[in-house]
């Protein structure tokens, strides 16, 4: 079967093959709207599909963006994909999202074969642990915006969240609430993953800007998968903690999943706050009081930063850029 061309079209449509290739850039304030509508029922009874290939040659752009996340079972990675292909959508750019597990040669992996496809930029949940690769991206003057975490030894813009509010809020909270004995869990921190580092930092920073203790038998880091083992660990001291910081979302449903198991009562044996907003949060028993990330702000800021770079529109802005959390009080507390 004969492959339809942007010729035929104009051939069929009697105009030329130039106003056919502004119509399908959108340049339509180049035509009558008879002539649009002509092109347009052409197109649709030719059944013709653009030469992308072509038009990316022709124009030095795939229109695609990468966004390479870390660890897509989180909440704020979910949210942060769907505005971030919201906005790009609008700007007639299509996107190719790759879950990199928390695994620095998958990111690797993916970051290369993004480069090989031609993506026009990539927004990148770094691993931490491939320097090496996201230098050489900057000696290219490839367009790369950094998500959710930072990586102090590199110029590359950065958006994230003030971590070190957001575990302060909790503990402001735990504290007007009246308890004394807080503890955080986070997801581990091997690779020195900044929110994660961060937050342990506000967390400890708050405690000691009221006067207590920071007592690291209350700090527990650990992979997913021993966060109940953690818990345990947690629980069995002659103190146990009143209140507990789950750090992100996966750690928060560890918590609540054991408290639930050890038949504890949520706040009369242990208050609970989470960092993240989470959809079960507001309707959960008790409701579960949460440190909200402004996903969508965020996330738009990094696509026009992005899109910045690759229209080369500016000088690059290499800062980082850091939004503030705010807390969901509710009945967890």
């Amino acid at each position: 079967m004969k492959k339809i061309t942007i010729a035929d079209v104009a051939k069929h449509a009697n105009v030329s093959k130039s106003t056919v290739s502004q119509y399908l850039n959108e340049r339509f304030e180049y035509m009558s709207e008879k002539t649009r509508k002509k092109i347009k029922d052409t197109i649709d009874e030719l059944n013709y599909q653009p030469n992308i290939l072509a038009r990316s040659l022709k124009q030095k752009s795939t229109f695609t963006i990468g966004v390479v996340v870390a660890n897509n079972v989180h909440t704020f990675s979910t949210n942060i994909i769907r505005a971030i292909e919201g906005y790009f959508y609008q700007q007639g750019f299509h996107i190719i999202v790759c879950n990199a597990d928390d695994e620095p040669q998958k990111e690797k992996n993916y970051i290369e074969m993004l480069r090989a496809k031609q993506v026009d930029g990539i927004i990148i949940f770094p691993t931490g642990d491939n320097l090496d690769l996201y230098q050489q991206m900057i000696r290219d003057q490839f367009p790369i915006v950094f998500m959710d975490r930072t990586i102090a030894e590199l110029d590359i813009t950065t958006v994230m969240l003030d971590n070190h509010l957001a575990a302060k809020l909790a503990v402001d909270h735990f504290v007007e609430k009246g308890y004394r004995n807080i503890a955080i869990v986070t997801t581990s921190i091997i690779r020195n993953i900044s929110p994660r580092v961060e937050r342990i930092q506000g967390y400890r920073e708050a405690l000691e800007s009221y006067g207590f203790p920071v007592k690291e038998e209350y700090i527990k880091t650990a992979p997913a998968e021993e966060i109940s083992e953690a818990l345990t660990e947690l629980f069995s001291l002659d103190t146990p903690p009143e209140a507990v910081l789950a750090g992100n979302d996966i750690v928060l449903n560890e918590v609540l999943r054991f408290i639930k198991n050890r038949n504890l009562k949520i706040p009369n044996d242990v208050a609970v706050i989470g960092i993240d907003e989470v959809p079960f949060a507001d309707f959960y028993t008790p409701t579960i009081t949460t440190v909200k990330q402004p996903t969508v702000e965020m996330a738009h800021l990094a696509a026009e930063q992005l899109l910045s770079q690759i229209k080369q529109e500016r000088v690059i802005d290499t800062g980082v850029h850091r939004f503030k959390p705010t807390l969901i009080p509710r009945f967890s507390c």
